[in-house]
């Protein structure tokens, strides 16, 4: 009987959450705020930014109205942090469903020299002012040419002739859903059973309702001065909001008076669909065409040269297999191409140390992409969660240190036949490789940025945190790995190594010279998502399509396996059997393209972008971006290329 109980209790519940499912799926931590009429909404602000300078700055640097209860900081996780976002409360503040107009905001003191040459600064650079409503950050539409243009934010404002003009008054539009609440039985459970109880009138009966759009309208208007009146009170004077029109001129010894007003508008637009506006593109279809060709030219070209190889690969081996034995022994003598270097190819590379830790930071840096875009493609990281896909790469990053770990030191006792001596000091170099040079990088950008009183500088308190996470966190998940590393057998070489090196023939060309120019397919990969990804993260665009950039992702390292197996082969068909560091720079080398791309966006994309602090800023993110690909790449090419060597001299018994 009383399995019988449990068996209603488990199918009600199924039935619910097959009904709540049907209403709407809403991803966690992203769930709808329902707002009773005349509730507060608080709006909030983030930093300023600009894409003439990319530098953020806070919105209190510039005289704007505080906050009656004072500055507040409302940053949520280490990724809003790191991305130099710094959310704060500020003095709007709307009520749900109440249209308001004229509501003073306050009057700042007379301008200073300091303040009144910042402002025309800021203005001139182009800076943004962004302000979020539940966590929706507020859309400007403009028109130009007939086409309707959207920008998040506003500007701080304008500069006509010889004068700047600050835009004072915001008109604010709000738009709200009324909240759909399924209509579904709660369950009381008791020890021995379940009991339906139906919703009568419950507080979920007043309406309320949701936000979906947030929308400003900014507006230049010249306040006649009046120091009787306190904030949230109402104008005496109807004001007229103008956006084509600037009235408030700033002057050195003069306040600026600011107001705002509020309406709200019910539309009907489903809370899931809210962030629709802001992730709409212009000529979509052609990008989406574009990119799907390319895709497909180079998997089309990937293949023939993926079948080609095998073939021939295959066709040698084949001929060999069938010879007997004599024919085999008058064959070794006349032998040729990659059968002669059979007592080299697994000699120990130059640096072996080096090609372990890169090799290990590689994979860890692999491992990090792929489950973070995977995660972000499912929706866990959506635009809507600020600062989730920077915090969800630093977590994945820090524990896929055990996975570097494993890998270095598993290759470098493969590398000297066993050899567990030094398994110690590889892991340490794996785990202070890359975030050695990283924070190299950080480090001095973060002084340049410091220097600008930007907000993008990152705090003390979170180096020092971030620096607890590496050596607390990721240090000794690699020196774990290390150890298993240690503990796991080492792979076994088919073929023994002589003792006397043989000598390479001189080549045609510089072998250097054709791993270099194989990064140009791997890049032909990822050329078109790079736009994308390049002006997400400079002209402040929303990067939305993970699951696609996921695709490309997997076609990336699928080209760069087969472009460094392709080159291996042809190195070893020479004679030159020094294939471990062309194996991983052949793939690897993709990154002097990105960079050259980034140089290339820095001067024709980006143009308004001024002065050399800026561009300093962008060389060094561009460059560590380029060491992580770089890394990640050639991890991928040298470990194919290691199965194909491994493979194909097994494959053939070769004295």
């Amino acid at each position: 009987m009383e399995s019988f109980h449990n068996s209603k209790i488990w199918v009600l519940l199924i039935f619910m959450a097959i009904i709540e499912l049907g209403q709407g799926f809403y991803l966690p931590g992203s769930y709808p705020h329902k707002y009773g009429i005349g509730d507060y909404l608080n709006v909030k602000v983030n930093s300023l930014t600009s894409i003439d300078t990319e530098m953020p700055f806070s919105y209190y640097s510039l005289p704007f109205c505080l906050p009656k209860e004072g500055v507040k900081d409302s940053a949520e996780n280490l990724g809003e942090l790191l991305m130099g976002d710094r959310i704060e409360n500020s003095p709007y503040r709307f009520k749900m469903y109440t249209n308001e107009t004229e509501i003073y905001l306050c009057q700042t003191k007379p301008l200073s020299s300091e303040e009144f040459n910042l402002l025309k600064k800021r203005i001139d650079e182009m800076y943004q002012v962004n302000v979020i409503l539940d966590n929706l950050p507020a859309i400007r539409y403009t028109q130009k040419e007939g086409f309707m243009l959207r920008w998040t934010g506003y500007p701080v404002g304008v500069k006509v002739q010889e004068g700047y003009y600050i835009f004072n008054h915001l008109k604010f539009k709000v738009l709200v859903h009324k909240y759909e609440e399924t209509d579904m039985a709660r369950v009381m459970g008791t020890g021995e059973a379940a009991e339906v109880i139906p919703i009568g009138n419950s507080k979920s009966d007043i309406p309320g309702y949701m936000v979906v759009g947030f929308e400003v309208v900014p507006c230049s208007f010249q306040h006649s001065p009046n120091p009787r009146l306190n904030m949230y009170d109402k104008y005496p004077t109807s004001i007229k909001c103008d956006p084509g029109t600037v009235a408030m001129l700033i002057k050195e010894n003069e306040p600026i008076a600011f107001t705002y007003e509020v309406s709200f508008e019910e539309r009907d637009i489903k809370w899931p669909s809210r962030w629709d506006a802001y992730l709409k593109m212009e000529g979509a279809k052609v990008h989406w065409f574009s990119i799907l060709n390319s895709l497909m030219v180079i998997t089309f070209l990937a293949g023939i040269v993926l079948v080609i190889f095998l073939r021939t690969v295959r066709r040698d081996l084949t001929r060999y297999e069938e010879l007997d034995k004599e024919a085999q022994a008058q064959m070794n003598e006349e032998l040729s191409g990659w059968k002669l270097v059979v007592g080299d190819v697994f000699r120990a590379p130059s640096n072996p140390s080096l090609l372990c830790v890169m090799v290990g930071d590689g994979v860890q840096i692999l491992g990090m992409a792929v489950v973070t875009i995977l995660f972000a493609a499912l929706g866990f990281m959506s635009p809507a969660s600020r600062g989730t896909l920077i915090t969800g790469m630093l977590f994945f990053y820090l524990v896929l240190g055990i996975a570097a770990g494993y890998v270095a030191v598993r290759l470098w006792r493969t590398i000297y036949v066993g050899d567990n001596k030094g398994w110690v000091s590889v892991s340490w170099k794996v785990a202070c490789f890359f975030p050695g040079l990283s924070f190299l990088i950080f480090t001095t950008l973060n002084f340049l940025l410091w220097g600008s009183h930007s907000t993008g500088a990152i705090p003390f308190s979170l180096f020092v945190i971030l620096i607890l996470l590496w050596f607390c966190i990721s240090v000794p998940l690699t020196l774990i790995g290390g150890y298993y590393g240690a503990k796991a057998p080492h792979i076994e070489f088919p073929v023994r190594t002589n003792q006397i090196p043989r000598e390479i023939p001189p080549q045609k060309y510089p072998s250097w010279l054709l791993v270099l120019g194989a990064g140009t397919l791997p890049f032909g990969t990822l050329f078109i998502e790079l736009f994308f990804i390049m002006s997400s993260i400079w002209m402040g665009r929303v990067y939305y399509v993970f699951g696609f950039l996921f695709v490309v992702l997997v076609l990336l390292v699928v080209v760069c396996a087969e472009v460094s197996l392709v080159l291996t082969y042809m190195h070893l068909c020479v004679e030159d059997y020094k294939w471990w560091w062309k194996s991983f720079f052949a793939s690897g080398s993709v990154a002097i393209y990105i960079f050259l791309y980034s140089v290339n966006y820095l001067i024709f994309d980006l143009k308004s972008l001024s002065g050399p602090v800026s561009a300093t800023l962008y060389l060094g993110y561009s460059l560590f971006m380029v060491l992580a690909i770089m890394l990640a790449t050639g991890t991928v090419g040298f470990l194919s290329s290691f199965w194909f060597v491994h493979y194909l001299f097994s494959s053939v018994k070769l004295d």
